[in-house]
């Protein structure tokens, strides 16, 4: 049976030692953390192994189902009158507490952050959801929510022994596999169940699954786990959507190539980064996103981008982060002086096409 196929469950797992070392402000927004992933690749592992370890934190995790009743935790969901869902947190023995959700995510969030205690941090696991799309743009800027709680990362687990089986078996079919569209979103990638494959071939098979992960999407954190053990500090506080992680993204994208046509998956998904060192007209930059993200003008399906923006007459580094149709651009730290003032956009999505994007995004430049 595989791992996913059971729902998560409060039991004991032995003594686990796992040390988060921040500490969130008491007056912040909580951080929402979505949980994705392939049928058995470990995402209730995963959960079950935060709700369980020893980490002194106040975690609360919502079972979100979607799509078909798949009889996940009934006991926690009751129905009130006129068919009304009644959420019941259970608190679990080491602080976290627990319940599932099959209709208003909004509401459920709500309650949440209505409770006395101050929560550290909220996991989301999605079941039955191959796009994270539509949950990201009502974490991140549903006005209802966006003072009390902030989207923090997407987690995406995929099982290393079957992951090439997956990403490959739809290639001839035409079809598209779920696990592209998961792997696209995702921040951070849980290589799971290492410890399946053969010792002889580990670090090769390993690293050549890193490099598939990277080439549907290159800005993705892969970590590497054995039953989704995994030091809660890599994953959780990520602050991947706040403008404070300015330095991150400038990492990940100085790291970022441009992958040749040759490299591509056959389902066109891929990484592609523009970079332009002259000012932009912010303004232009608006009609610009807007014209990819909802005109769909270039025929380009455009799943995310990140980037930061040289805008003109501002002393300050503005960020765009996009998931799908929802985006936003706003100002961050200001520039080194030493520092070289350059635009860099970093594009994930399918049938994207370099030429169109540069040629394009020089229409924002105030210098021609």
């Amino acid at each position: 049976m595989e791992e996913d196929d059971n729902p998560p469950i409060a039991i004991p797992m032995g003594e686990v030692s796992v040390e988060v070392s921040k500490e969130p402000d008491a007056g912040a927004p909580v951080g929402v953390t979505v949980i994705t992933g392939y049928l058995g690749a470990g995402k209730s592992t995963l959960v079950n192994y935060i709700l369980n370890a020893q980490h002194g934190k106040k975690i609360a995790v919502i079972l979100n189902e979607f799509g078909e009743e798949v009889g996940v935790e009934r006991a926690m969901i009751n129905e009130g009158q006129g068919g009304a869902l009644v959420e019941e947190w259970v608190e679990l023995a080491n602080g976290c507490v627990c319940c599932t959700v099959k209709h208003s995510l909004v509401q459920a969030l709500e309650q949440l952050v209505q409770r006395k205690e101050r929560l550290d941090h909220i996991l989301l696991e999605t079941t039955g959801l191959a796009d994270p799309a539509p949950l990201v743009s009502i974490l991140w800027l549903d006005d209802q929510l966006e003072s009390a709680i902030k989207l923090d990362s997407i987690v995406t687990v995929v099982d290393a022994k079957n992951l090439e089986l997956q990403i490959s078996k739809h290639a001839d079919s035409g079809s598209f596999p779920e696990t592209f569209i998961q792997i696209a979103f995702a921040d951070i990638v849980i290589l799971n169940k290492i410890d399946l494959i053969s010792e002889e071939k580990e670090t090769t098979q390993i690293e050549n699954l890193k490099r598939k992960i990277h080439g549907i999407n290159s800005l993705a954190v892969v970590i590497c786990t054995t039953r989704c053990q995994v030091d809660l500090d890599k994953i959780l506080n990520r602050e991947s959507y706040s403008g404070e992680s300015n330095n991150r993204w400038e990492e990940l994208m100085e790291e970022s190539k441009l992958l040749p046509s040759s490299s591509r998956h056959d389902s066109g998904v891929s990484t592609l980064s523009i970079h332009q060192p002259f000012p932009v007209d912010l303004d232009k930059v608006n009609g610009w996103l807007e014209d990819l993200l909802w005109e769909k003008r270039y025929s380009m399906d455009i799943y995310r981008c990140k980037g930061v923006l040289n805008v003109h007459s501002s002393d300050r580094i503005h960020t765009i982060q996009a998931v799908r149709e929802v985006y936003e651009v706003v100002p961050g730290r200001e520039w080194h002086e030493a520092e070289e003032r350059i635009n860099k956009l970093v594009f994930i999505g399918r049938d994207l096409d370099l030429k169109s994007l540069e040629d394009s995004f020089r229409g924002c430049l105030t210098i021609t």
